[in-house]
């Protein structure tokens, strides 16, 4: 009898001691539960993130321009809504609500500045189709090129980066379609209607050491021209440029020097000409987001943005990522813009449709 009671007193014990560790397991969940962060609460750093990448693009024009900074972003914009998904997934991943919300100034952002290029706003009637590549000095089949584009249905071609070797391929080549032309250094234009009152635009000598390089050697490295073209509408004014090249290297960042030089001048000639109706075509090495054109784009805007179906990217050939191959307008309306075929170019040709 003894020995029963003993043991009815551990089974009790047991039990109790069983009973008691439930309940702390239980206190532990629940506390565990209490403190938990909860959905607002998660991922803070992924809601910091988004809205910084908000701030950055709604902000880019107030980012210093210091070693071209301020450039070099503007040039990548639109890439920089490849971070809106990134940072979503994360989001959803922590189950954060704080960050998808933050998430809605990128995207709101984003969408206006560059929701207007997801549409298609081209139109089928054009006056005048109008047509700009950059062959490439190391284009291995100047006449593949040349073929290339003569087939392209433009009624107005211009060119740039023409080297004296390639310069008797392209006018070989395009003589049939175009029996106007014009060359001028490393740029030219070809036409098949009439051209007049052709004239270089230095780009690249303008300021204090223009006047001191001789002549022959700025033509024969003259990166812009102006002419005028006869149409059923009156003159059209036509500017042909390859502005200067960009560099990246960690001295000097964003080294646009030369290019913004040819910025300058190139809107200085274009708001003294008194044309009514002027078309820039060219390789511009820029995009239009970039600060540094706000000089032309306030007296010209993009056919791309206006009547084009998507970003239009042109350069480099084989993955393109930025548009600097440009075609802008004033005082016509661009009805069609579209990025031609690749040729043996590492930029691809752009071309536009306009009315009056």
């Amino acid at each position: 009898m003894t020995q029963v009671d003993r043991e009815t007193g551990q089974e009790g014990a047991g039990r109790r001691d069983t009973g008691f560790a439930a309940r702390r397991a239980r206190i532990r969940r629940a506390v565990r539960i209490a403190t938990r962060p909860g959905p607002w609460k998660r991922g803070p750093v992924l809601a910091a993130l988004a809205l910084l990448l908000g701030l950055l693009m709604l902000l880019h024009a107030q980012i210093t321009d210091r070693g071209g900074l301020g450039s070099l972003v503007e040039t990548f914009l639109p890439w920089f809504g490849l971070f809106i998904p990134v940072l979503l997934a994360g989001a959803l991943w922590r189950r954060s609500a704080s960050a998808v919300v933050a998430l809605l100034l990128p995207v709101m952002v984003w969408l206006s500045l560059f929701g207007g290029l997801l549409s298609d706003k081209s139109h089928l009637r054009s006056d005048l189709i109008v047509a700009s590549h950059n062959v490439d000095a190391d284009n291995p089949d100047p006449a593949g090129t040349a073929r290339d584009l003569a087939a392209s249905g433009a009624d107005v071609l211009a060119l740039e980066e023409i080297t004296p070797q390639a310069k008797p391929l392209y006018e070989k080549g395009l003589a049939k379609e175009y029996p106007y032309h014009t060359v001028l250094g490393t740029v030219g234009l070809w036409s098949k209607l009439p051209l007049s009152d052709t004239q270089p635009i230095d780009i690249m000598d303008y300021g204090p050491l223009a006047d001191t390089k001789p002549g022959d050697k700025k033509m024969a490295a003259n990166r812009a021209l102006r002419t005028t073209v006869a149409t059923d509408h009156g003159p059209l004014t036509m500017y042909v440029a390859h502005l200067g090249s960009v560099r990246v290297n960690p001295r000097a960042g964003f080294w646009t020097a030369s290019r913004d030089i040819g910025v300058r001048a190139l809107g200085k000639a274009i708001a003294a000409d008194p044309s009514k109706r002027t078309v820039l075509l060219g390789d511009l090495n820029g995009t239009m987001d970039d600060r540094a054109f706000n000089g032309i784009t306030s007296q010209m805007h993009s056919a791309q943005d206006a009547a084009g179906n998507g970003f239009g990217f042109t350069w480099p050939a084989p993955f393109p990522v930025v548009r600097i191959d440009q075609i802008l307008v004033h005082g016509v309306e661009p009805t069609s813009s579209w990025v031609l075929p690749a040729t043996g170019s590492d930029h691809l040709p752009v071309a536009a449709g306009i009315s009056w």
